[in-house]
This record gives structure tokens, C-alpha cells and sequence, in this order.
């Protein structure tokens, strides 16, 4: 196993074990699962799939934590690399990261299903993850759910009333407006803060592609595709990237032509950072992950007992 994944200390009841993956077997996965075999119930597997480039333990270790706790809830979880990430191989077709990322998700459900038999999946994925999980939910009748944490949100009118409305609110802000300090003089003046710069110009410019016509149309697609097929989705949002999401209501609003009728639930963590960094805020992160499964699929073994 990987880093941070070395024994079960605290974890009583789940079993994990290391898979090759997919017909080439350079998937690696782990599968956590209740030590005495699944709950009954006929429950989805959950597939966790990476957050970035971030290796399966996921950021502050969320992966392996919200797995061993869907297991002792009765689920069977796998979390795996894709394609070049962590300890997955890199694929020797050329494809593109995306069309790569749908392919290693159907050869993971593909082995799953080889093994165990007919499957029903919910994928979880951050960030990245997130927009994989939704544009590969429609593409396959075995994903029954999708839990989005932070996926790409295009920005909307009310984003930018928030967003400088707020900066108005600020003093600071009054102070540098009126000596000539303010980020808007200094981009005129052809000499931008470096430091500023630097933190920000990545995220802007990601923010500024999700916000292409083209962009928010595929959005759509995918959303209304995974509708169509009747996933079940909890979307759980930060207010960290300031420069792309800053309220709850914000993908409702961003994608106006997708009917997402009673198959979504929307969740805002204004307090927390975009990879949970604070221990309390992934502990209500994973208690609302449960609670969403139980709703959809029956309580768990936990609950039983």
C-alpha cells in the first residue's frame, strides 16, 4: 500500500485489499469493505476516484477515511489511481486526460463487475474527480449516484455582485481605491503585485475557460445526461476558490437549462477549504456522505446494530 495506508489501527470490522485493475492490470486500487462481507440490501459499490494528481489516500488522507467509514457502514469501496497517477501506469494509447480518465473508470467497472457480478456504482470524486464522476455518470447505466465535492461551476451574474460587492464592503479595499494602491491601478499601470500574481493567475484562467460558452454547454450536457438516467447527485461546494464559487445556489444558476427535478441535493461548506483541511469540517463532510447513502440505499450496519 501507499503512504498513509499501512494498517487498520482503530479501523475494527474493514478488510482491505490491493487490485490490479482493468485488462492491463496497471490500475491499482484499494477495496475496503465490512470485514465480514457487504450488508445486504443490494447497495451500490462506491468508486472514489482521484482528486487531481493527488495519489488514492486523497488530500489529508479524506480518501482512506471516507472509505473505512462507508465500510463499516456496509459498503464496499474502492479508491484507485487513474492512468499515470500514483501508482497506476501511464496508458500507451496517447489519449487525451479526459477520454483516458472515462476509459480507466469503465475498465474499473468493467473488472468489478467480472468479479462480483452485476454492479450499481456511486462515484465520489474532488475537484477533478468531481467533473469526471458527472461526465462519466451519464455514460453508464451502472451509476446509480454521484457525490461531487467542489466540481467546476461556470460563474454567474449574482457571483460577481458577490464577489465585488464584498470588496466594497472592505476598508482595505476603500484605502488602496483612493491612494492608488488598488490591484486595478496596477495592472494599468503595466506592474502587477508578483506575489498576487502568482496565487492567482492559474485559478483565473481555469476559471475563465469553465466559463467559455462551449464549456458551460458540455456542463449541461453531462448534468442533464446523468438526470436522464436517473443518478442521484450530492454536490457539496466550499467557498475556498473565491475566484470561481461564492454561493450555494451558484450551479443551479450556472447551468439554468438542466431539470434537475429531485435528483439533486446541494450542500454549502462556507468554512471550509477546498481539500477539508480541518479535521472538523471532513468530519461533517463524511457524516453528510452517509446520511445522503442512507437516504438513497438503507441504513447501514452500523445503524443495524
Amino acid at each position: 500500500m501507499g503512504a498513509g495506508e499501512q494498517g487498520l489501527a482503530g479501523d475494527a470490522g474493514v478488510s482491505e485489499q490491493v487490485l490490479l485493475l482493468g485488462p492491463r492490470k496497471a490500475l491499482v486500487g484499494v477495496l475496503t469493505q465490512p470485514a465480514g462481507g457487504a450488508a445486504p440490501g443490494g447497495r451500490p459499490l462506491v468508486v472514489i476516484l482521484n482528486a487531481g494528481v493527488i495519489h488514492r489516500v486523497g488530500p489529508n488522507r479524506m480518501h482512506v477515511a471516507m472509505a473505512r467509514t462507508m465500510a463499516r457502514e456496509g459498503y464496499v469501496v474502492l479508491r484507485f489511481d487513474l492512468s499515470g497517477v500514483g501508482d497506476s501506469a501511464p496508458r500507451e494509447e496517447g489519449l487525451a486526460p479526459f477520454e483516458s480518465a472515462m476509459a480507466d473508470v469503465r475498465e474499473v467497472l468493467d473488472s468489478l463487475q467480472a468479479t462480483r457480478g452485476p454492479v450499481q456504482v456511486v462515484l465520489v470524486g474532488l475537484c477533478s474527480g468531481a467533473d469526471q464522476s458527472v461526465f462519466y455518470a451519464g455514460r453508464d447505466p451502472r451509476v446509480v449516484g454521484a457525490v461531487l465535492i467542489d466540481p467546476s461551476v461556470p460563474r454567474t451574474r449574482r457571483f460577481y455582485l458577490n464577489h465585488y460587492g464584498r470588496r466594497m464592503l472592505r476598508a482595505r479595499s476603500w484605502v488602496n481605491v483612493l491612494s492608488g494602491r488598488h490591484e486595478m491601478f496596477r495592472a494599468a499601470r503595466g506592474a502587477p503585485d508578483m506575489a498576487t500574481q502568482a496565487s492567482s493567475a492559474m485559478d483565473a484562467a481555469m476559471a475563465a475557460q469553465i466559463d467559455a460558452p462551449e464549456t458551460r454547454a458540455l456542463l449541461e450536457q453531462a448534468y442533464q445526461g446523468a438526470v436522464d438516467q436517473g443518478v442521484r447527485m450530492l454536490v457539496a461546494c466550499t467557498a475556498d476558490r473565491e475566484t470561481r464559487l461564492n454561493y450555494r445556489e451558484q450551479l443551479l444558476e450556472a447551468l439554468p437549462n438542466v431539470r434537475f427535478g429531485d435528483r439533486l441535493q446541494l450542500e454549502w461548506f462556507a468554512g471550509a477549504d477546498h481539500t477539508f483541511t480541518m479535521e472538523a469540517e471532513r468530519s461533517a463532510l463524511l457524516g453528510l456522505i452517509v446520511q445522503w447513502m442512507r437516504e438513497g440505499w438503507g441504513a447501514g450496519v452500523q445503524a443495524a446494530a
